[in-house]
């Protein structure tokens, strides 16, 4: 009924507008505030936000990233995830068209966003996202199905002829079963390596916030594109903390070259350790970016990396 570009641009721009509320939602979840009432105001002179100043993106823009009455700076996380919003909901609608699975890309894409931007300015995941994220998805996987072994280990089968709706219910309860065999699989997972570093460290290395935040993805995904969100996300969080590690081993070695000459190496790489160990790096931002790109690039990946094992002759 109505041409595919314009199907696009309202993707885009319901996405801008869920990516407004999405704002409201980063800053008053972690703080246990309503995100009904009251109006969003400048964090500054707490003057309430006007209509025609709280247009997704563009307002930020034309007021120069500050507030029309006390002038205070805005910061730009707000425009940002707008349109990051916006452009994620418009990848759903290019990858699934005008589709319940479109629309769960958005879902997913929506939570994930929040969470993601949560997670790195509070290290919190909040419940309020998560765990309706979790319902939502098993939900929704009765009708979008979720790939995952229950096809393969309960096969549809009937005597017969076989209805449309008789498919549709084998098929959805199957779909069903995988979604909770990935909220398991993500939520498991993480739960035991929580269980097995306290154990054996006797100190919190993970909340619960990221087991909560797995079983939703793995609800959504899948057990398949569950495990592999784990493996990498666990690689990119690696890779960021010795990022992070050279990084402060450099300014120490900067600060103690002059001092202690030829025991300045050993002892910045030290001091890096001991910056570490005191670090906390928000691991939900890695679980959340490698989510957001299981789901549209997941299985292409995955093919492509066994493509790799597989040697001529």
């Amino acid at each position: 009924m109505y041409p595919l570009w314009m199907l696009g641009a309202g993707f885009f721009l319901l996405g801008l507008i869920f990516g407004s509320f999405l704002n409201v939602c980063i800053y008053r979840l972690p703080r246990g505030l309503s995100v009904v009432s009251p109006r969003s105001a400048c964090p500054g002179c707490h003057t309430p936000i006007a209509a025609y100043d709280n247009i997704p993106v563009l307002s930020w823009m034309i007021l120069g990233g500050r507030c029309r009455h006390c002038r205070q700076s805005i910061t730009p996380r707000y425009a940002i995830v707008e349109l990051i919003c916006g452009l994620l909901f418009l990848l759903s609608f290019l990858q699934a068209g005008p589709s319940l699975l479109a629309v769960k890309g958005c879902i997913l894409s929506f939570l994930l966003l929040g969470l993601t931007f949560t997670d790195a300015e509070t290290h919190l995941l909040p419940d309020a996202m998560t765990l309706p994220g979790l319902a939502i998805a098993v939900l929704l996987s009765v009708f979008e199905l979720v790939p995952g072994p229950a096809f393969l280990l309960f096969p549809v089968h009937f005597q017969g002829a076989i209805t449309t709706l008789q498919l549709d219910t084998q098929l959805g309860l199957r779909s069903l079963a995988n979604a909770l065999i990935g909220a398991a699989v993500g939520s498991g997972t993480l739960y035991c390596i929580a269980w097995m570093y306290r154990k054996f460290r006797h100190v919190d290395g993970m909340g619960l916030g990221d087991v909560k935040l797995m079983a939703m993805v793995g609800a959504f995904l899948g057990p398949a594109l569950t495990l592999f969100v784990l493996c990498t996300a666990s690689m990119l969080g690696g890779v960021f903390g010795v990022f992070i590690l050279l990084i402060v081993f450099r300014k120490r070695f900067v600060r103690y070259r002059v001092s202690l000459g030829s025991r300045a190496a050993a002892r910045s790489w030290q001091a890096a350790q001991t910056t570490m160990r005191s670090l906390e790096i928000p691991f939900g931002v890695f679980l959340c970016l490698m989510s957001v790109v299981s789901w549209f690039y997941g299985v292409r990946m995955i093919r492509a990396y066994l493509s790799l094992l597989q040697f001529p002759g």
